[in-house]
């Protein structure tokens, strides 16, 4: 491989914004912004649907609240809603998933021992 083959994708990446209308930036924005809060509500819905947390890792969640607050602060765009939204709104669904599997986890387990209890 060529240096100019390694050189050219970062280049082009530069251009990228001159050469793309600013309102395609301002949708790509949004995309995440809905994209991400809705994907962890959805989660979140189906948890207390099913009142059952089975096959839901809770690290893992845990993991993507701290991502996103992360995400957050590294981008610096501390004023913008699509930031907001799509970061910090996440990492409070993405905490409310935890709460909620470590609730309805324990309320599987306790109806088990209750279960063997009466059996």
């Amino acid at each position: 491989m060529d240096a100019a083959a390694l050189v050219l994708p970062p280049l082009l990446l530069l251009a990228l914004p001159l050469a793309l209308p600013s309102w395609l930036f301002e949708v790509l924005g949004w995309v995440p912004a809905v994209v991400f809060p809705v994907g962890s509500g959805l989660q979140l819905l189906a948890i207390i649907h099913r009142r059952c947390a089975e096959g839901v890792s809770i690290p893992a969640w845990m993991l993507f609240a701290v991502a996103n607050v992360c995400m957050f602060l590294y981008t610096e765009k501390y004023e913008e809603i699509e930031s907001i939204l799509g970061a910090l709104g996440t990492a409070v669904l993405n905490v409310c998933v935890v709460i909620a599997a470590i609730r309805f986890k324990n309320l599987k387990k306790r109806a088990a021992a209750i279960a063997s209890v009466d059996a």
